[in-house]
């Protein structure tokens, strides 16, 4: 294979795209703090402890590639909310979260728990099929070439 198709590979690949932009370790915790309501820079900075040089740039490029908005609140001040966009990655964070909690076990257990508001029950997320409702598993699933797929 020649680099040629290798770059074009990377390129079509939608993965490999959303991982140019959310694959760094700050960038994911950045957005888990703002799914579960952390708005602020002073706010980030301590929950994650991230050197605020890291911090600013992180912010700096979820601003940029529109996953957060920066947003006033008093004069001088302002805080980062997410965009459609953002909390659109809110799966991601979450099957990670949970893939994390069963393989990566804490022996006190899982260190945060989602509760469902619609029935209150602790939350048990997975990937469904939009259709049928059906979980989305490897065995579950057949990739097939999509209207972006480029052979060569």
């Amino acid at each position: 294979m020649s680099e040629q198709d290798f770059r074009h590979r990377l390129t079509a690949d939608s993965v490999g795209r959303a991982l140019e932009l959310v694959g760094e370790r700050w960038t994911l915790l950045i957005l888990r703090e703002t799914f579960f309501g952390v708005r602020r820079y002073g706010q980030l900075a301590r929950n994650l402890g991230i050197p605020r040089p890291t911090l600013s740039a992180r912010l700096k490029r979820l601003v940029e590639a529109g996953l957060l908005e920066k947003v006033a609140y008093e004069e001088d001040k302002h805080e980062y909310r997410l965009t459609d966009s953002g909390k659109g990655l809110f799966p991601a964070v979450i099957a990670l979260m949970t893939w994390g909690d069963t393989y990566l076990p804490s022996p006190e257990g899982p260190p945060i728990l989602l509760r469902h508001n619609d029935c209150g029950e602790h939350a048990d997320p997975f990937l469904a099929c939009g259709h049928c409702g059906g979980e989305i598993t490897t065995n579950a699933v057949t990739p097939e070439p999509g209207p972006g797929f480029v052979s060569r």
